[in-house]
């Protein structure tokens, strides 16, 4: 027995090839062929009935001879034109085969040749069209000149309501081809018509050329130039219907042209308004809207790089001071605010870096300010900064805290518990102090920082220089435990020691054993 047939793989292996750009190109030839020719054929048997049956010559005019004459001139001009047209319309578009199988980015001309294919195919057809009214015209005129007149007229019609169908109909079909052109580059701005000059095209082909042949017809039978009351009637209903149905044909697919594209703008929109930022639409129309296609799609790219940088920023210097920055803007200076400051210090890192590799190093830091900035920010602070192994974090700036030093206190003792804990291998000391700081940012024009500067902050400093030596390893000053709060009993004095740098002496608190 052979092999087992993993079915899984071969449907996934159908899947990428149906998603493939050899599979796009073979979808639209097969199509454009099967519906272009459909069209023109559907299109050529409506002509000839209408100019054999709807608006006939008066009696002297041989009808039958002119029938013959033109079913077998008709049916090999018919067969001849799609066969020119097929090649034609395929060497036109021959720059599709060159890069979509490739997957290659494509040319800006390469994308000018597909969002213009409908024109140019559409072009192709009336040529085709143009030159069938022109032969049986003649034909027509060797039997009577009102007879010529009658069918240009009424082939010229069918041919511009023939070319408008199968411009709608390429449009559709070219549609993923176009997406495919255009998802790699931005929609080019000289290749887009107007939305209005689209719909008044559609007006004028799909239902003001049926109409003006009602209208002819009127016309030609107050003149006595048209048959019984008979024919008039039926070529009433027949050129009716016509009207009908092209009007809708070319209006549903106009519709569709302009409608699609927006949906899928609208729904996208929906998508960013929910949060998602990697939502993209295909851009493929040739119009105004294919340019609010690739405007969404720079729209959304840009908010994309603004919430990236903005995540970046928020690394850097916090996400409070970020979401200040960007809804208030950055201006060089600060604010007098009251705050608690905690800082943290390690101990004997000269000694860490000499004994260890710096990779071990690295990720012994990483795993202590990972717990640092878990602990300050379950607490409402913010890290200000860090520097080296030891780091400075605030509460009550750049957002106010009502309860600050009870938060400070908070993140202290539990910051000394889980260091013991979960990174047993560094020593420390935490300080805390509270007070009136000026909060703001400092430097240059080119570069800034937000910090803040005061008294506390150098306290605090002093204060985790003092805690290393301690069996807590954490200490705060009086003035931070005294407006506390409920946090405050979980504190006991220990000493009053004058710091470094002070004039008068700080009571010192300690975690309550």
């Amino acid at each position: 027995m052979g092999k087992p047939v993993d079915h899984v793989e071969r449907h996934a292996a159908r899947r990428r090839w149906w998603a493939s750009g050899r599979a796009v190109l073979v979808r639209a030839t097969v199509s454009l062929i099967v519906v272009l020719t459909l069209a023109n054929v559907v299109g050529g048997i409506a002509t000839w009935t209408v100019a054999v049956y709807v608006v006939p010559e008066p009696h002297v005019l041989n009808r039958h001879a002119l029938i013959a004459d033109d079913s077998v001139i008709g049916t090999i001009y018919l067969v001849a034109g799609v066969v020119i047209g097929i090649v034609a319309g395929l060497s036109k578009l021959s720059s599709l085969a060159e890069w979509l199988p490739s997957e290659r980015t494509p040319t800006p001309e390469q994308q000018l040749i597909v969002l213009r294919g409908p024109r140019i195919l559409a072009r192709g057809m009336g040529v085709l069209w143009a030159g069938a009214t022109a032969l049986f015209g003649a034909l027509a005129m060797t039997y009577s000149i009102t007879a010529g007149l009658r069918i240009i007229a009424i082939i010229g019609l069918s041919g511009l309501i023939t070319c408008s169908v199968g411009y709608r109909l390429a449009e559709l079909l070219l549609r993923e081809a176009a997406g495919r052109a255009l998802s790699a580059s931005p929609h080019p701005q000289r290749i887009a018509q107007s939305v209005a000059v689209r719909s008044m095209m559609t007006w004028t082909l799909g239902t003001g050329a049926p109409v003006l042949g009602v209208m002819l017809l009127g016309i030609a039978d107050l003149n006595h130039q048209v048959g019984t009351g008979h024919d008039v009637a039926f070529a009433t209903a027949v050129l009716g219907a016509n009207c009908l149905v092209a009007g809708f044909l070319t209006t549903f697919f106009a519709t569709r042209a302009t409608a699609d594209p927006i949906i899928s703008v609208r729904r996208a929109l929906a998508r960013v308004e929910r949060g998602d930022r990697n939502v993209r639409v295909p851009v493929y129309d040739g119009t105004d809207v294919g340019l609010l296609q690739a405007g969404f799609n720079r729209m959304v790219a840009g908010l994309e790089e603004r919430e990236r940088l903005r995540e970046l920023f928020g690394l850097h210097v916090g996400v409070d001071v970020a979401r200040q920055a960007l809804e208030h803007g950055v201006e060089l200076g600060g604010e007098q605010r009251e705050v608690a400051v905690l800082f943290i210090d390690l101990v004997g890192s000269t000694a860490l870096t000499y004994h260890r590799p710096a990779p071990e190093v690295v990720e012994l830091l990483n795993r202590y300010f990972a717990i640092v900035i878990e602990v300050v920010e379950a607490n409402g602070g913010l890290i200000n900064k860090f520097a080296g192994d030891s780091a400075l974090a605030i509460f009550g700036a750049p957002t106010p805290l009502d309860d600050r030093c009870a938060r400070a206190l908070g993140a202290a003792r539990t910051l000394a518990r889980r260091l013991a804990d979960d990174v047993p291998e560094v020593d420390f000391g935490v300080g805390v102090a509270a007070g009136s700081v000026v909060a703001g940012n400092i430097g240059g024009a080119s570069r800034l920082e937000y910090t803040v500067i005061g008294d506390p902050v150098n306290e605090a400093s002093r204060l985790a220089e003092l805690a290393k030596t301690t069996a807590s390893r954490v200490a705060a000053s009086g003035e931070v435990v005294d407006s506390a709060g409920e946090e405050g009993p979980r504190w006991e004095t220990s000493h009053a020691v004058t710091l470094r740098g002070r004039a008068l002496p700080t009571q010192v608190y300690a975690p309550a054993s």
